[in-house]
């Protein structure tokens, strides 16, 4: 069960000692992102809704770099250091999954990389 590192200069680089995504047989393993840009490397924190949209299209360009889409997407984690801000990242999140939206589950956590306010984790198979 040979595993293949996916990377993309179309996303972030990682920030520690992982991989962007990680794709063993037909299923991808996507590590947890935050709202980096990739062209500047600064944080998009201007509102929630901003900073999960960032978060969705880091996500979209590793899932690209594995020549997968959303509709690929089972599982999603969803990591928030703030409650309050659920409705506003699931509005952003829903226009992502149309139709069959994967399983899922949110936690609030105490605190999350750079600061972040949201990260998002997905496994998919292609």
């Amino acid at each position: 069960m040979p595993k293949q590192i996916i990377f993309t200069d179309q996303a972030p680089a990682p920030i520690g000692p992982y991989s962007q995504a990680v794709l063993v047989n037909s299923t991808l393993y996507c590590s947890g992102q935050i709202a980096l840009d990739v062209h500047t490397g600064l944080m998009v924190q201007d509102n929630i809704s901003l900073e999960t949209e960032k978060v969705m299209h880091n996500i979209d360009a590793i899932l690209h770099a594995a020549k997968m889409t959303f509709e690929n997407v089972v599982k999603v984690s969803i990591f928030i250091t703030d409650m309050n801000n659920f409705a506003e990242i699931n509005q952003v999140y829903a226009t992502y999954f149309n139709s069959s939206p994967p399983a899922r589950e949110t936690v609030q956590v105490s605190k999350l990389p750079k600061n972040g306010n949201v990260e998002i984790s997905v496994i998919a198979v292609g």
